[in-house]
């Protein structure tokens, strides 16, 4: 989500989709935190699923930045890897995170809270049930676990042979396995939705996959991928049917309750690598349609992830006591804007400074990648 230091053409496909994302994470916790009623419709009780959506973004924008030295045969400089997601990524989670902790007893606090070792550790996730303090963060666990998991496997898998075929099926049977701690956890009388799936690291991890997929398809088959590229129109329209269907027989159940829970998340992450394939194609209509605003959302997106349910919590009380409607449009926008602004003010106070930092100690060099959104990641489930 941050401006390259080389300042790259951005891709508007790929701030669209980030857009996107955080717009249906939005809509998702102001129906359960403000409003407490199904305000966006059909659209906000799929909000949800902007998380999977920055999940697969932020598989493919890290995998980008690892593989493509691992593809040209060269060393992968992992010190700098490790510092530059640290420098993206804490700071502003550990801004947040400190206005939690200094605010137990507030509108903004849960029914409870877990250690605060487990937060500076991202291990919060483990255990993590509805309700609790700060559970939004759960995404950001996800996300901190992959940065470390996936330079081990590029290292072990890939080296300086240039050849993908051990990560290629290390791939497919870690997919595999997230499938199966699903079936075996809706056999258990879990479902995807029962709070040990829906926050597991092992039940979600492998939703940033396909975007790691399609950056393998990048960097160690170039002719395919152009191949695939050509296509974007038809991949835009292949991805919203597939997200189309696939989220309806999430929601429903269809076609059977264990089929949804096993299959359901790794098939909407299957959607959206469409959709991100029909944002990296220049042909596309995702990247010849501009639309107002969405560069700038992508940008702070990951900032607004953080802040925008602490300012949904802390409103709710007010809106109540001053008999305030949360359902009237205008309040909609007024409180949504709320939410937005509030991101912008961590950006522009925690975000920017440190990324400046990281420019002047760590240029992106060998981790440049060629189609860099403003931008997840989510990477982080968010960050980019």
């Amino acid at each position: 989500m941050m401006q390259p230091e080389s300042k790259p053409a951005r891709l508007a496909g790929l701030d669209t989709l980030r857009a996107l994302a955080i717009a249906l994470v939005l809509m998702s916790h102001y129906n359960s935190f403000v409003s407490q009623a199904p305000t966006f419709g059909v659209i906000g009780s799929i909000g949800w699923a902007g998380v999977d959506l920055f999940f697969v973004l932020s598989g493919y924008l890290i995998g980008n930045q690892l593989l493509a030295p691992a593809a040209r045969g060269e060393s992968l400089d992992v010190k700098s890897f490790f510092a530059r997601r640290l420098l993206r990524t804490l700071p502003n989670y550990y801004a947040v995170l400190t206005i939690y902790l200094l605010l137990p007893d507030s509108p903004i606090a849960g029914k409870s809270m877990a250690p605060a070792w487990r937060f500076l550790t991202f291990t919060q996730n483990f255990g993590l049930n509805y309700g609790e303090t700060f559970t939004h963060s759960w995404s950001l666990c996800i996300e901190e676990q992959f940065y470390l998991v996936l330079p081990l496997a590029v290292l072990a898998l890939v080296g300086n042979r240039r050849s993908p075929h051990l990560l290629w099926c290390a791939l497919f049977a870690a997919i595999g396995a997230g499938m199966m701690a699903r079936g075996a956890a809706f056999m258990d009388g879990k479902d995807v939705f029962a709070a040990p799936v829906y926050y597991s690291s092992f039940c979600r991890f492998d939703e940033l996959l396909p975007g790691v997929a399609i950056a393998m398809l990048k960097n160690f088959h170039p002719a395919a991928f152009a191949r695939i590229l050509r296509h974007g129109n038809a991949l835009l329209v292949a991805g919203l049917a597939m997200a189309s269907a696939v989220l309806y027989g999430v929601m429903n159940e269809a076609p059977s309750a264990f089929m949804a829970s096993t299959f359901g998340f790794s098939l909407v992450a299957a959607s959206f690598a469409l959709l991100t394939c029909a944002a990296l194609s220049p042909g596309s209509l995702l990247n010849r349609l501009r639309i107002p605003g969405a560069g700038s959302l992508a940008l702070w997106s990951y900032a607004v992830y953080l802040v925008h349910k602490p300012v949904f919590m802390a409103l709710r009380p007010e809106l109540a006591s001053r008999g305030i409607d949360p359902s009237a449009p205008l309040n909609i926008a007024a409180i949504m804007g709320a939410g937005v602004l509030g991101g912008w003010v961590l950006y522009r106070v925690v975000e920017m400074p440190f990324m400046r930092l990281r420019a002047r100690w760590y240029p992106a060099g060998a981790l440049k990648t060629c189609h860099t959104a403003a931008a997840p990641a989510a990477g982080n489930a968010i960050s980019g």
